[in-house]
């Protein structure tokens, strides 16, 4: 099996998977960078040297501003 030496993923659709399980958006992006988490793991397992992550688009800044306030802190604690 060829494993690729660069993967990207656009992370989309964790505030819509907390809206669908009635929780507030901010825990949607926490689950986010549980998965993140994983898959950084995974590429370090499977030998894939680059992982690219759009985490955050210029779209965001529009978001109320205290989800933009946690986002931030996930990005600062995280990255």
């Amino acid at each position: 099996m060829r494993i690729p030496r660069h993967l990207a993923v656009i992370m989309d659709g964790n505030g819509r998977w907390a809206r669908e399980r009635g929780l507030p958006r901010i825990a949607g992006h926490y689950e986010g960078v549980k998965r993140a988490e994983e898959l950084v793991d995974a590429c370090m397992e499977l030998g894939i040297r680059w992982l690219t992550l759009f985490t955050f688009s210029t779209e965001n800044w529009k978001r109320p501003e205290i989800e933009v306030k946690g986002l931030m802190r996930l990005l600062e604690v995280y990255l």
